[in-house]
């Protein structure tokens, strides 16, 4: 008898559950994959068009520093909320950053691996033509043909196709420009990315308002400009050296009071031998490395006031313009007003400031708020006269295009003579016998500086995604075979089959079979 023995089958372990590191592994393709997918890329590329439209919707701070005082002026309420969001500085806002690190990422996950397929597909040869022609979308017969594959082949190579000649077909391919134009578009897209990021790291602007005479001249110097902005690795000690005075400025209106003609005349001094230059708004001034661009223009009224001690000062204020017809607002201090003479101490409580509006054609009759005309047919300034405090002794940053108004709500800064219309040459006597005169104005321009290392790159990247937009969408991906067979082994006429597929959507692609057919055919 023989005695079996059983043993108990070992225990199973059971599979090892999988770590964080092995899920957060996972988690990261995934995100990759759709992350680098066309469709993100696409939808990448749409967000920073929208975010790109408060850019040039809002007055932005770094290029036109009077027009986000004037939005503020406006729209107090919505103004520092927009402030928050970096409404005026779009461009250089976190969220914007962000979208375009998005998409710098997501385009080079596409184009990376479609620029690998794409050298692979060119440098392979055309596939070997399929046993039966007469199944694919374009079919035709040549009988009694005359010539052989070397002869098919000349007439296909002829009309630039790629041919492969095999032991009895010919097989031709063409069509790779649309593939070609569309990694051209993207890589260009990418180029752009990159001019932008070069221009933000290594360029640098400044906006300054330049008036004429050479007491208002300025140098390349951040201390001078109104308002500037360099990139996190350029050098303030390395911008290009040179001085710029206006010497005049030309400006043509037609009757509508439209701009026609604006022109600014310079004197150049650093960049190389002094000499003179011009340049409008189309055609900017080009100095060591630098841009001058014309923005804008207006007026610097020029005032005169005698104090009570019989004491004159001339100061001058660029007033910026609210419309169309170059009406300005601004505000001229004398904080150096009304100094004893026998102390010589200055009683800031007597401080003077004037704020006014400026119309270089002032209408006939009251109310005088509006130009009629932006040129200086008829020029007037509607003065309000201040007394006491400016708050300029206080240390805390305010406009020099405006008083403060804390201090006239508070009572520091009196109203003492509002609504006085003064005309070049006139004067006006205040109620403690000082006067001011309203001797005249200068032209000034709003002047922008700019270092952008990366636009000649991004002209050229934008030249080629222009190119190669047209090949993605007029380049055919498209394939023709030929065949020469006998009808029978005794038979010495042979039979030229030919076959076309269309790769992508061609409703061109059977006149195109047909004449390529014709054209093999004559070819004998």
């Amino acid at each position: 008898m023989t005695t079996t023995e059983t043993r108990p089958a070992p225990a199973t372990e059971p599979p090892p559950r999988p770590g964080w590191g092995n899920w957060l592994v996972g988690l990261a393709r995934r995100l990759w994959r759709q992350l680098t997918s066309m469709r993100t890329a696409l939808v990448l590329l749409f967000l920073l068009a929208v975010a790109s439209i408060p850019g040039s919707v809002l007055p932005q701070s770094n290029v036109a520093v009077e027009q986000v005082q004037n939005f503020y002026r406006e729209h107090p309420t919505l103004a520092p909320w927009l402030a928050k969001v970096d409404g005026f500085n779009v461009f250089g806002s976190p969220w914007f950053a962000a979208i375009y690190l998005l998409l710098f990422t997501s385009l080079i996950g596409c184009v990376v691996p479609r620029l690998r397929d794409h050298y692979r597909a060119i440098r392979s040869r055309p596939p070997k033509a399929p046993a039966r022609l007469d199944r694919l979308p374009h079919h035709a017969e040549v009988p009694d043909f005359d010539g052989d594959l070397s002869d098919v082949a000349a007439a296909l190579r002829k009309r630039r196709w790629r041919v492969v000649v095999s032991d009895d077909s010919v097989s031709a391919e063409k069509g790779y420009l649309k593939e070609t134009g569309n990694l051209v578009f993207h890589c260009s897209l990418l180029a752009v990315l990159v001019a932008v990021a070069l221009g933000s790291w290594y360029g640098w602007h400044g906006n300054r308002i330049l008036v004429t005479g050479k007491d208002s001249g300025f140098c390349n110097s951040l201390q001078q400009y109104d308002e500037s902005k360099l990139g996190p690795r350029v050098d303030e000690g390395k911008l290009p050296p040179f001085c710029v005075t206006l010497d005049d400025f030309e400006a043509s209106f037609q009757s509508s009071g439209q701009p026609k003609h604006f022109r600014a005349s310079v004197t150049v001094e650093g960049d190389g031998p002094t000499h003179s230059s011009t340049f409008s708004v189309n055609d900017p001034l080009r100095l060591d490395g630098a841009s001058l661009y014309l923005l804008g223009h207006g007026y610097a009224p020029i005032l005169r006031y005698t104090d009570r001690f019989g004491k004159t000062q001339t100061k001058e204020g660029p007033f910026l313009s609210i419309d169309g017809m170059q009406t300005s607002t601004g505000a001229i201090s004398f904080p150096d007003a009304n100094v004893d003479p026998s102390t010589g101490k200055r009683d800031a409580n007597l401080q003077m400031g004037f704020d006014g509006i400026y119309m270089p054609t002032a209408p006939a009759q009251a109310p005088f708020l509006r130009s009629d005309f932006p040129a200086e047919n008829n020029p007037g300034l509607l003065l309000t006269a201040y007394r006491g405090n400016l708050g300029l002794d206080a240390g805390i940053p305010s406009s020099v295009y405006r008083l403060d108004q804390a201090q006239i709500n508070t009572g520091r800064l009196k109203p003492v003579g509002e609504g006085k219309l003064l005309k070049p040459g006139e004067s006006w006597t205040l109620d403690d016998g000082s006067t001011v005169q309203f001797v005249g104005t200068k032209k000034y321009i709003v002047l922008s500086v700019r270092h952008d290392p990366g636009q000649g790159i991004a002209l050229v990247a934008a030249v080629l995604a222009l190119g190669g937009l047209m090949g993605s969408l007029f380049g055919k991906r498209r394939r023709v075979f030929f065949r020469l067979t006998s009808p029978s082994p005794t038979s010495s006429s042979r039979l030229l089959e030919a076959g076309g597929l269309p790769r992508t959507d061609y409703p061109g692609f059977a006149e195109e079979f047909a004449s390529t057919v014709a054209a093999v055919r004559e070819k004998t």
